[in-house]
């Protein structure tokens, strides 16, 4: 989800901070088992190593054994899923559940960065950068493929009623709500919180010293460390997979480019050359003024939507879907498919529990910097809240234009997107005038989302990689950037969507039981400085 993430936003270590726990801030943030590379700069060779090691062999396995690894791809994901889906659903709650208490409870007071830390930013620039990270490469992917998908396939009930499509964005918001923010509002508190109020590395093992102490820089904190860094590749390379395959639609549907996985590595290769060069601009006159476009972009193909679409059945649709996802809310985030024996919970709320978690290092890093000078409360409410109001006028607008095409308009929605899940968003945009334009504009929205992505996603991957280091240097970010490329483009030979989908469980698993097990050191950590106070 997360779109940009300018380099002013992560910390360096503040001298006035307290040390609750007996640690002053400069002390660990370097750790004493760096080493300097030649060619990436300062990193901590455990993480760094066993990061790259995992993801080239995963990788290279791929690509050695195409064939197999298009069946062993959908044999992993039916395994996790069908084992572990129980354990993801009862998770994703538990995280939510937390941040809420958290947020209303005694330690809301907390400020985080201290007593008298104030915030960096306005609270205009901090929702509007909190509305920067709910957009990205799969909102724009899914808007309107995924309630089409739903409409056609629900979860209950026959397909295609009007019951169909309001359950359709009531499943659509579950995924893209309240619990992908709670996840990262769990994880951006816990980063912000250790790395701002206990002087420790910004980097997720250091979450965890209530529980480990000095640990945290042995084997124990640095596999922490490497499932984050593995996580967050295998995150970023299914975003932009996901990416990649619209941007070919678009071309598709502007030039006749045609549809194949040959052009989209091509395409891959071609735009990871543009992320490059934004690495080595720099994080300010690079990616910063990249996203400041993109949201610009953005803001200018919603509004078109909205103003040529349905208008009066899209503002209707805005306060029915509010209700009908609140009204939901209960049974469909506890839903497990218990007395069913299909695959669709596997399919799409397993997916992207696992994708929301594997993303979770990136976006609630992001999160974290900006958030210093916050009280919980205000972080809680602010991360959780802005975020998806910002994602229900998005996925409202698109997703009821495309439902509105089928109930009261052409039809034929259905049947494009069953096709072709990337090829959405354009036979949308075709319904209306001056198409050949608002496709333009979302191939290059989808276009600078990869680049910011990537380049951002390699900027949280050399923090960690880095030993929590917040400035790693621009051979470790290009080397990132490059490998997040290679993975997506090894997936989409390996196995397209099916191979996407796996990656993000597969990852997500190990990491939702560190996450698990960050809740009860979050806990700790905030008890002691509830009671210094």
């Amino acid at each position: 989800m997360l779109a940009i993430c300018p380099g002013e936003f992560f910390p360096t270590a503040n001298p006035n901070l307290p040390s609750s726990m007996g640690i002053q801030p400069n002390q660990t943030s370097v750790d004493k088992h760096m080493l300097s590379g030649r060619w990436v700069g300062p990193v901590l060779p455990p993480v760094f190593w066993g990061t790259l090691s995992l993801i080239l062999c995963v990788v290279i396995l791929l690509l050695l054994n195409v064939t197999q690894a298009r069946h062993a791809f959908e044999q992993i994901q039916s395994v996790i899923s069908d084992t572990a889906g129980w354990f993801f659903v009862l998770s994703i709650n538990l995280f939510l559940a937390l941040v809420i208490y958290l947020c209303f409870s005694k330690y809301g007071a907390i400020r985080l960065g201290g007593p008298a830390a104030t915030p960096d930013f306005t609270y205009w620039g901090w929702f509007t950068m909190l509305f920067s990270a709910g957009m990205g490469i799969g909102l724009v992917f899914w808007s309107v493929a995924e309630p089409i998908h739903h409409y056609v396939s629900p979860p209950m009930g026959p397909g295609e009623t009007v019951e169909a499509a309001e359950l359709a964005m009531s499943v659509t918001l579950l995924h893209w709500g309240v619990h992908a923010w709670g996840i990262y509002a769990l994880v951006g508190l816990a980063l912000a919180f250790f790395a701002f109020n206990q002087g420790l590395p910004l980097t997720i093992r250091s979450v965890f010293f209530p529980l480990l102490g000095d640990k945290i820089y042995g084997p124990i904190g640095y596999l922490i460390d490497t499932v984050a860094a593995v996580a967050t590749v295998f995150g970023l390379a299914t975003s932009l997979g996901f990416g990649v395959q619209q941007i070919n639609a678009g071309l598709n549907y502007m030039f006749g480019v045609p549809e194949s996985v040959g052009i989209q590595v091509s395409l891959i290769a071609g735009i990871t050359c543009i992320t490059l060069v934004s690495v080595v601009l720099g994080l300010d006159r690079g990616i910063r003024r990249l996203s400041e476009l993109n949201i610009g972009l953005a803001g200018i193909l919603l509004l078109f939507v909205i103003v040529v679409g349905p208008t009066l059945f899209l503002f209707d649709s805005l306060v029915q879907n509010a209700g009908l996802y609140l009204s939901h809310l209960p049974q469909l985030s506890l839903w497990t498919e218990a007395y069913q024996s299909t695959s669709w919970q596997n399919d799409w709320t397993i997916f992207y529990w696992a994708w929301w978690i594997a993303w979770s290092p990136f976006v609630g890093m992001f999160i974290a910097r900006i958030s210093r000078g916050r009280t919980i409360q205000e972080f809680v409410l602010g991360v959780v809240a802005v975020p998806f109001v910002t994602t229900l006028v998005w996925l409202t607008a698109f997703g009821n234009s495309a439902l509105y095409e089928e109930l009261f308009g052409q039809g034929g929605m259905a049947t494009v997107i069953t096709d072709n899940a990337a090829f959405g968003l354009f036979a949308l945009l075709e319904r209306y005038p001056v198409s050949e334009v608002s496709a333009a504009i979302g191939v290059i929205l989808v276009a600078i989302f990869f680049v910011t992505s990537a380049d951002s996603g390699a900027y949280v991957v050399g923090i960690i990689t880095a030993g929590g280091q917040e400035t790693p240097s621009v051979g470790l970010r290009a080397l990132w950037a490059i490998l997040g490329s290679v993975v997506a483009a090894g997936f989409l030979i390996g196995g397209g969507l099916v191979a996407l989908r796996t990656a993000s469980i597969l990852s997500g698993l190990p990491f939702a039981i560190v996450l698990t097990v960050l809740c009860v050191s979050l806990l700790k950590g905030l008890r002691e400085e509830f009671h210094k106070m």
